[in-house]
């Protein structure tokens, strides 16, 4: 699913870089499209959320843990994650799927990671 608007409700999530410059790929889109802000890393920015996806899985991992808090903590907002860390990051759906496992309902996930979710499931 490639994400080209938002409904009113509705936010992108994104990976970014630890120094916030959404210079490329999804975060370039979420900056000239949705509201991120140049040099803010992580968190909602306009209609979208950024998650540093660049500064190690350990770091990623956190940051998908935050974004899972935040999302739960607003059931009004609908939230569209991109492959998050498999773009410029250069990560595999199988690396960081799992980091995104229980998420609310008003998460949507990519269909690799839901793939990659289920299939650890069974």
């Amino acid at each position: 699913m490639r994400i080209e608007s938002l409904q009113p409700d509705e936010v992108f999530v994104f990976g970014s870089n630890a120094s916030g410059a959404h210079g490329g790929g999804a975060a370039r889109f979420a900056y000239e499209r949705f509201g991120a802000v140049w040099g803010q890393a992580e968190g909602l920015q306009g209609r979208s959320y950024g998650i540093d996806t660049m500064s190690g899985l350990r770091v990623f991992e956190q940051q998908a843990g935050r974004f899972l808090e935040f999302a739960r903590e607003h059931p009004e907002l609908r939230f569209l994650v991109t492959e998050v860390g498999c773009g410029i990051a250069g990560y595999t759906p199988e690396q960081v799927a799992a980091f995104f496992a229980g998420a609310p309902a008003n998460v949507v996930l990519p269909e690799s990671f839901r793939r990659v979710i289920a299939r650890a499931a069974e």
